[in-house]
């Protein structure tokens, strides 16, 4: 039975009973079981720390796995990239030389993108660096692969055009020369006929007499037959396509006209010596994508290495040109 508990009144010198609340009877049962709960949730906390879960193992040994996946994934991606700069390098060093293409633009390579933090997603984990790092070299993997892409789409198209480029671009004399007596000057500085000052000679003087004839030297597209009283004189300019230009200047008389498509080997002018020009002679000029380059380069296809070789030598020993 339960005790009764009694409260001494000093107004009425006698024992009231005392009569609890629920409040208070609550109030002491927390009071009570508030230690116990404590304790039940730190005891749980280190038990929990100390010895996880199955679904916890779980979870930390496909996390493990991940990362080993994702440091495995990294090495194969940084693998993927050497072997993509060794496709970029041999596509500009030899399949593109092979066929006188320019080297591929590096700024079309990296097609850079920005504005937008596409990574976003990845951050605030435990190996966001490794998972964001690893991003963004498959994602510059990916451009690149692109990219070189569409550059072997045009090294398989100047492949498949291969035999007309061979034909177009300049390769022979543009003058009857078999045994390198007409070489006069070379590309280079030179001394000027005229003013006997050092200039910049941009083609190659082969002497001949007037009426001598003149070929082109690749096929291609007659743009100008030039007549001027000073500089080029008659002057035949043919497009060959694929970048290249062949000026043939100071000629007598011109055998071809403007629009005319025309072959290697055949004849478009005679020599002569109109303009500024100190004898007969043909000044012969190769340009490619707009800058002028040495016509010596192009003489390959009716000569003997040896006989070229010869030509480089008897070209950068002239020292004054004809015009």
């Amino acid at each position: 039975m339960k005790k009764q508990k009694f409260k001494y009144n000093p107004e009425t010198l006698s024992y009231d009973k005392v009569q609890v609340t629920w409040r208070e009877r609550i109030l002491k049962a927390l009071i009570f079981i508030a230690p116990a709960i404590v304790l039940g949730v730190v005891f749980s906390f280190l038990f929990s720390a100390l010895f996880p879960s199955p679904a916890e193992r779980k979870l930390v040994r496909e996390n493990e796995n991940l990362r080993n996946n994702m440091t495995v994934l990294q090495e194969d991606v940084m693998l993927m990239t050497k072997v993509m700069t060794d496709l970029e390098k041999r596509d500009n060093e030899i399949y593109r030389v092979v066929f006188n293409a320019e080297p591929f633009p590096d700024e079309l390579r990296e097609l850079g993108t920005g504005g937008v933090d596409e990574y976003e997603q990845y951050k605030g984990y435990e190996a966001s660096d490794l998972i964001i790092s690893t991003s963004k070299k498959i994602k510059e993997l990916q451009k690149r692969i692109y990219a070189q892409s569409v550059s072997f789409d045009e090294v398989i198209k100047l492949a498949k055009e291969k035999e007309q480029m061979l034909a177009s671009i300049p390769a022979i004399q543009p003058v009857s020369n078999k045994d390198l007596t007409r070489i006069a000057s070379g590309y280079g500085w030179r001394i000027d006929p005229i003013y006997k000052t050092k200039k910049m000679h941009w083609g190659i003087d082969f002497t001949a007499d007037t009426g001598t004839e003149v070929y082109a030297t690749g096929n291609g597209v007659v743009v100008d037959c030039e007549t001027k009283s000073w500089g080029y004189g008659k002057s035949v300019i043919i497009d060959h396509g694929y970048g290249y230009i062949t000026r043939y200047a100071h000629l007598s008389e011109f055998k071809c006209k403007k629009g005319d498509r025309v072959t290697r080997g055949q004849l478009i002018g005679l020599v002569g010596s109109t303009g500024k020009s100190t004898g007969p002679h043909l000044h012969y000029e190769v340009e490619k994508n707009g800058v002028k380059i040495n016509p010596i380069h192009f003489f390959h296809s009716d000569i003997l290495p040896e006989e070229y070789e010869r030509m480089i030598e008897m070209a950068g020993n002239a020292n004054q040109a004809f015009d």
